[in-house]
């Protein structure tokens, strides 16, 4: 089986909304992308963000927690976190966590624009 790349986090914008998306597993190894695209949207001080996952993403504890800080984060800077296409495992585990109290969850980009 070949190895999976290296997870990436790509930033772009929607009029004031900052999107990142997420393309490969989240895990431990995704935390320096996502916190650097994470940082890139703090310095231009946007307040809605949306992060984007590819449905066959996989996801264990690491990447869990990767997620939670930057909800926490995104809390402390006044910021509204929506999560864009989370795979079923992803809702359940989102839901476990309790994590969905605290983001919007939306099954496509348009929908999770519309609500902001």
């Amino acid at each position: 089986m070949e190895p999976r790349s290296k997870t990436k986090a790509i930033v772009r914008t929607s009029g004031t909304v900052a999107i990142i998306d997420v393309d490969g597993d989240l895990t431990p190894e995704a935390r320096e992308p996502l916190e650097s695209a994470y940082k890139r949207v703090l310095a231009a001080n946007v307040r809605k963000l949306v992060i984007t996952f590819k449905r066959d993403a996989y996801i264990n504890s690491g990447g869990i927690a990767i997620i939670i800080n930057l909800a926490i984060a995104g809390a402390k800077h006044g910021q509204k976190l929506r999560l864009v296409q989370p795979s079923e495992h992803f809702q359940k585990i989102f839901t476990m966590v309790g994590l969905r109290q605290y983001v919007g969850i939306f099954g496509n980009e348009s929908d999770a624009l519309a609500g902001f």
